[in-house]
């Protein structure tokens, strides 16, 4: 903490100013917070698990599948002799490409492993989650995000000339002469700007009816008649498809129009180019050097590339994340702390259920499905009940990007699977060691992985009030996103259906436009204000949540003497607690790029954005009636 601040006038600085001040941006990260530095030491905990299992004779099928990963991606000799050879079978596909006629039959061999173009999933279905469907998603983009194409002003100029030299770079890496790359780079460019304009934005994106198109096969092929798509489905196993959820509609069209316009030696140079792309941090120095020195240095502003453990830690995680889970719970995480956190989600739900039941401007009606919401809410904490089964999936001490094909291609058969059948409402999105939570609307569950649930963010070996602030704030917020502006639209089993009245819908409408015309107002850089309209979801969860937990903290408390410690009341513990999960550093670069990306406000305004629409806050602090975080004028409240 920085106690010479004053909390009225910047809670934030009070709470976050000793924790920013003692831990500055590491150089092989973008922002540095509470957040990343307990993922940092998950990450060395399970380096040292990995090491003794890469190295153990005795091993479970499991453990030898982990350890091999971690082995063969620790084996940076090996990868740099390889060189650009990993990336040979894949181009030596697109160098065989007779026709564009043949393009639909390549992408489903590619697909699986890299995903050029757009991607091919399961969901289940938004208007009917008790069966699984395919999910076709708009992709095709190496930029971050559309507005880097087509925003005119000169720093995105500057930013596609430099990711034209990259393009350009990182081709010959894979194998082009000079001037093909740099014909090839200009192709690239063009095409996923036309990809650019033919995506929805971000913030459409949040509307789940302008991404739900339930389209059988033909009337897909109807939007893009020359892409055969019978070809590509069958190569992915899928020739009895009938139905899918095509996302963007506008895209498949874009795509149609590209193989109208463009030849096949430009398709082939932007396969070249993906195939590259996503496969260069697994490939040798120069590869990863070239992929750094662009998306993480100057996009993002990082310094250093990460040590090697980190990344091999990160990506054992990624590929084979619940067989790495299982030994990171069994060693890592407290047998009780799972019935903690569930006692803490019981409390923040019934806090909720009191909250609608008193809503002054909700109809019955509405309450009613609201209640029926909250009460068919799925919780799942710490890890799976039932752990993946990788049985099937070989891994080879000697070849990571062998293995990094096999563990994708068998994650994406695992999806496809599926289609047609009921959904696991047991399965995770989230591996245990993460230090995440996450709220599903299609399964209307929340999520709390074992990660997160460890100090310094949960520690009930403290007294509750921090922990109640920080995890309960959390739990909260996951539950919110059940009721935010994107996730009030489904109802108590998932399904996309409108259960508000007309009126109810336009007194939270109003209710939610306080909070996004609130953050319209807050910089994320000088001159760069947060894009509410991206943001709101998440604005809405922080505010509603911190209520919550605030609420489940009082009864959980009530009737027991709470005594002041470090100089702090209970109540001016809770809100502290609650701040410094967010007290972050974070690099102007990264900033920028998280104003056109990151659906979520930046750590100073996840706290001083929210309490300053708390009036437990104000009264905890004593703050004077008119500060900064106690205004007379647009304060927010909706649930």
């Amino acid at each position: 903490m920085d106690r010479t601040a004053n909390p009225c006038a910047d809670f934030y600085a009070y709470a976050c100013g000793g924790w920013m001040q003692a831990n500055p941006i590491p150089p092989d990260e973008a922002r540095w917070d509470v957040y990343s530095k307990l993922t940092r030491d998950n990450q060395q905990f399970l380096w040292g698990l990995l090491e003794d299992l890469a190295q153990q004779k005795d091993r479970t099928r499991e453990q030898q599948q982990v350890g091999d990963f971690f082995g063969a991606c620790m084996d940076e000799p090996r990868v740099e002799r390889l060189g650009a050879a990993p990336l040979a079978p894949d181009l030596a596909l697109i160098a065989g490409l007779g026709t564009k006629r043949d393009l639909a039959a390549l992408l489903g061999k590619l697909h699986g492993a890299v995903d050029p173009l757009f991607g091919l999933s399961s969901e289940p279905d938004a208007k009917d989650t008790d069966v699984v469907i395919a999910s076709f998603q708009a992709g095709g983009l190496g930029l971050p995000d559309r507005d880097y194409y087509l925003n005119p002003e000169p720093r995105f100029r500057d930013i596609r000339a430099k990711y034209l030299a990259h393009m350009e770079r990182l081709l010959r890496l894979a194998g082009d002469a000079p001037k093909v790359a740099a014909s090839g780079a200009r192709a690239v460019l063009r095409f996923e700007t036309a990809l650019a304009k033919a995506s929805l934005t971000r913030v459409q994106k949040r509307d789940p009816h302008q991404v739900y198109h339930r389209l059988s096969v033909k009337q897909l092929q109807a939007l893009s008649p020359s892409f055969r798509w019978s070809d590509y489905l069958a190569a992915r196993g899928l020739a009895d498809l009938d139905v899918l959820n095509v996302s963007e509609p506008a895209f498949v069209r874009g795509v149609e129009r590209l193989l109208a316009r463009e030849g096949l030696p430009a398709w082939q140079a932007y396969l070249r180019f993906h195939v590259a792309l996503e496969r260069a941090p697994f490939l040798s120095r120069a590869f990863q050097e070239e992929s750094f020195g662009f998306h993480r240095a100057f996009l993002q502003g990082v310094k250093e590339e990460p040590p090697r453990w980190k990344k091999c830690v990160h990506w054992t995680d990624e590929e084979l994340g619940e067989a790495l889970g299982k030994e990171f719970v069994a060693r890592a995480f407290p047998p009780g702390r799972k019935a903690e956190a569930e006692d803490l989600v019981k409390l923040v739900e019934a806090a909720m259920e009191r909250r609608l039941r008193a809503l002054p401007w909700m109809e019955e009606a509405t309450k009613k499905e609201a209640l029926a919401k909250l009460a068919a809410m799925r919780n799942k904490i710490g890890y799976p009940e039932k752990w993946r089964d990788y049985s099937t999936v070989e891994v080879r001490p000697d070849d990571l990007v062998g293995n990094v094909d096999r563990t994708s291609r068998f994650e994406a058969r695992r999806m496809l699977a599926k289609i047609g059948h009921a959904p696991d409402r047991l399965e995770w999105e989230m591996t245990p060691p993460t230090v995440n939570a996450y709220y599903d609307p299609l399964l209307n569950d929340m999520n709390f992985p074992a990660g997160v649930l460890l100090p310094p963010l949960w520690d009930p070996t403290i007294d509750l009030a921090p922990g109640y602030g920080n995890t309960g704030g959390t739990v909260g917020h996951e539950l919110v996103h059940g009721f935010d502006d994107e996730g009030r639209q489904f109802d108590a089993k998932g399904n996309l259906r409108d259960w508000w009245t007309p009126a109810d819908a336009r007194r939270f409408a109003e209710r939610a436009r306080c909070v996004s015309d609130q953050y319209a107002r807050y910089d994320i850089v000088p001159g760069v204000k947060i894009n509410s309209k991206l943001t709101l979801g998440e604005d809405l969860a922080d505010v509603a949540g911190l209520l919550l937990a605030w609420d489940a903290w009082q009864e959980r408390t009530r009737g027991e003497r709470l005594d002041p410690r470090d100089g702090l009341t209970p109540p001016q513990r809770f809100f502290v607690g609650y701040a410094q999960w967010a007290c972050e550093n974070a690099r102007e670069a990264y900033l920028r790029a998280s104003a056109i990306t990151n659906p979520h406000s930046p750590g100073r305004w996840r706290v001083n954005g929210v309490v300053r629409n708390v009036p437990a806050f104000r009264e905890a602090f004593h703050c004077e009636v008119g500060s900064p975080m106690a205004p007379t004028s647009n304060v927010c409240a909706v649930w």
